[in-house]
Formats: C-alpha cells, structure tokens, sequence
C-alpha cells in the first residue's frame, strides 16, 4: 500500500504542468512574417529564440503572421518585430499594435522591421523606429564599433567587431533623439555598392545601426542587423538580441 502510495505520488508530480516548476520572468510575443527577401530565417531564429526563452527563463510566443496581434497583448512585456514587412499590417492590426504600445507596453524592432514602405505612410511608426530607413548598400562586411558600453546589447561584443550585413542607411526627418549603441565603420566597406540603376551615399563618421529611444513612454530597442539566415545561429549577434530585449522587456540592465 505505501510504495502505492509512493508511485502515485511520483506520477501526479512528473503531471504536474512545467510553469509550476519555474516561474517565467516575463512574456514576449514574436512576429516573424516572411517576406520576398526574408523567409529563410523563420525556422532558424525561432529555434535559437525558443533556446534562448528557455536558457533565460522567459516566455516566448512566436507568431508567423499579424494575427498574433488579435490577442490580449497586456501579458506581454515587449513584442518583438523580427523581420516583421509593416506594409502588411492591416489598419486593425496598426491600430492594436499602437494601443498596445500606448497602454504600457514596449517594442525591440529588427532590420526589415524598421523599414516602413512606402516612406511617409505611417509617420507614428517612423517616429517609433526613430530613423527613416532608405535605399542600403549590399550587403558587405564592415566594421562595427560599440558606442554605448553600458547598454546590454553590447555586452557580448567586442569593441571593434567584424560583421557582415546590410548596413542600412537612414535619415531623421521627424527630429526624434536616439542613444545609438551601435555604429558601422564606412571607412571598412563601400557604402556606395549599391544595384544598378540605384544611388546611396554614405552617412559619415556617425552612421547608427543599433540604438535605443523612448517614444509615449514606451521603450524602444531598434537593430538593423540580422539580415542573413546564418546570423540567427550566430552566438555574437544572439548575444546582441538576447540584450535588446532583456532591456526592452524589463528596463534593465544599463550600466
């Protein structure tokens, strides 16, 4: 009757649900929408963020499409735009996705993700990125230096760090005030390389390409690195991720 009793009490306990084995620190949703140019990264950084959820005791919702944004969004701490084509949002799904934001929520926004076509048709959400993303040089290998040692994107890189992306070029026609934690070295690539019948000129000596804002008091992380599949296996640039939206979720980890 005991060792019953024993093996019972072994069976209800391995039935037990895992969330009450480990307590999540926060939720985050995922919109990982592919795109004509960005599709092959889905199954790979889904993979090495559900890795990551899991390595660091947070809860990630993935959702391929915008109707991820038809849910309840006050359990989440942050969404996550990875990739995500804004063109194809639905005004309903625009409208959630800012009430959301407005309410208390926040937002790490990843490369494709900060373009918002064609320009000018959503100013609210240019104003959120914070830059006006243009025509971008193909994709080379340059030079990234580390400009905010105390942010937690950075925590996993090297001062100087070789790295190969689309550097995207951009502009600031709403005058929004950044803290960039990332530049790009345009002394390290050609900033002109572009397709032909296209023309890009570069941006100087300060050329961001990661960097953090407040915008109606939401926190905003913006990256525009992470165009090849290969990134999303890279433990330097998860590195870079896993910082942004530890910071985006919570608020903290700024030196």
């Amino acid at each position: 009757m005991q060792r019953r009793a024993i093996l019972a009490g072994m069976a209800a306990a391995i039935m037990v649900p895992k969330a009450v084995w480990a307590d999540t620190q926060f939720k985050v949703l995922v919109i990982g929408m592919p795109s004509k140019y960005h599709y092959e990264y889905v199954p790979v950084a889904r993979e090495s963020l559900e890795r990551m959820a899991k390595l660091h005791a947070f809860e990630m919702v993935w959702s391929h499409n915008a109707y991820g944004l038809d849910q309840d969004l006050k359990p989440y701490a942050a969404i996550m735009l990875l990739n995500t084509p804004t063109e194809d949002l639905s005004a309903d799904h625009r409208a959630k996705f800012e009430a959301y934001l407005r309410a208390g929520g926040h937002v790490m926004i990843v490369h494709r993700a900060a373009i918002a076509l064609p320009a000018g048709s959503w100013p609210w959400y240019e104003k959120l990125v914070g830059r006006t993303v243009g025509v971008h040089p193909m994709l080379q290998t340059g030079v990234v230096t580390v400009v905010d040692k105390s942010f937690p994107a950075t925590f996993g890189l090297p001062q100087r760090w070789i790295w190969s992306d689309e550097f995207y070029t951009t502009t600031n026609p709403h005058n929004v005030k950044i803290t960039p934690v990332l530049n790009v070295d345009e002394t390290s690539y050609d900033p002109t390389k572009i397709w032909p019948g296209q023309v890009v000129k570069g941006m100087g000596k300060d050329h961001p390409i990661a960097w953090y804002h407040s915008y109606e008091g939401a926190r905003v992380f913006v990256t525009t690195l992470g165009h090849n599949v290969e990134m999303y296996r890279d433990p330097q640039y998860l590195s870079h991720l896993l910082g942004g939206l530890y910071w985006t979720a919570t608020g903290l980890g700024r030196g």
